[in-house]
């Protein structure tokens, strides 16, 4: 799907706010609500707007313990390494980058014996050859 200035105008809107009436919306687009109501049911049809969350002040959970995995892949497994990681409930978010690290997975749980688990189901994880954590002490943006 090709999107649009107005596709990418409501998508920004949606970034700020998820939760913005659908007239709202259509307000500050100045555009219709039939017109916004349409192009949203579009973009979640065509798989370009997966889903609507929150997000967190990171001190709104003190005791979650959250961390950076960097993985570098075996050979050719990235597919099966994605579809393993992607299954994880303890990974919170999957990217794929350059240099030094192939993928970084975004981690969190709920105590130092449930990270401990999940690293180690992680590294047993047929495709990945090498992986390097950080646990996220603060976050300031």
């Amino acid at each position: 799907m090709a999107l649009d200035d107005l596709d990418r105008q409501l998508i920004a809107l949606l970034r700020r706010d998820a939760r913005m009436p659908v007239a709202t919306l259509a307000a500050k687009l100045e555009t219709s609500r039939g017109t916004i109501a349409n192009r949203l049911r579009k973009l979640e049809d065509e798989g370009v707007v997966t889903g609507y969350t929150i997000n967190l002040r990171p001190d709104a959970e003190p005791h979650r313990i959250r961390a950076w995995m960097g993985i570098r892949v075996e050979g050719n497994q990235a597919r099966s390494v994605i579809a393993t990681l992607i299954g994880e409930p303890g990974v919170s978010a999957l990217h794929d980058t350059n240099g030094r690290w192939d993928m970084l997975a975004e981690l969190c749980a709920g105590s130092m014996a449930e990270l401990s688990d999940l690293l180690e189901r992680i590294r047993l994880a047929k495709g990945i050859a090498h992986s390097e954590t950080n646990i996220l002490l603060a976050t300031y943006r």
